[in-house]
């Protein structure tokens, strides 16, 4: 019977595990989403200002004072390679991957889902073995 037990605390273990690896995983992909959601939004605060003096981050916390000499970004589309776009097309790109950033929320929340029933399952079967 303290094998029984012994396997049943090693399964919840492993439950506990994934769903906090999950959680972990979300919570980065929520960080990711609310960032490039602030991105877009910042963009539009450069839409009519060519030509006006803007802040430009240099690195964690320093800025430097610059002037605007083009709405035109360039934009990393992977493997440093530089595009030049404008701002609605560099807004669309970014709207683009918080789309697939929110699909991959949802497949971990179902992912979570079913460790959730499959945990519940293993509780009540041993709640079952118990009577």
């Amino acid at each position: 019977m303290e094998n029984k037990e012994q396997e049943l605390m090693f399964q919840l273990s492993m439950f506990e595990q994934q769903i906090q690896s999950i959680h972990q995983q979300i919570e980065a992909v929520e960080r990711a989403i609310i960032d490039l959601s602030s991105l877009v939004l910042g963009l539009d605060d450069l839409k009519g200002s060519e030509g006006k003096e803007v802040l430009a981050p240099i690195g964690r916390g320093i800025f430097a004072k610059t002037k605007l000499i083009s709405e035109k970004l360039l934009v990393d589309v992977g493997g440093k390679n530089l595009v030049v776009k404008d701002i609605s097309s560099t807004q669309n790109i970014i709207k683009e991957q918080v789309k697939k950033l929110e699909e991959a929320r949802e497949e971990l929340n179902k992912a979570l889902e079913e460790i959730n029933k499959q945990l519940t399952e293993l509780i009540l079967s041993a709640q079952k073995g118990k009577e």
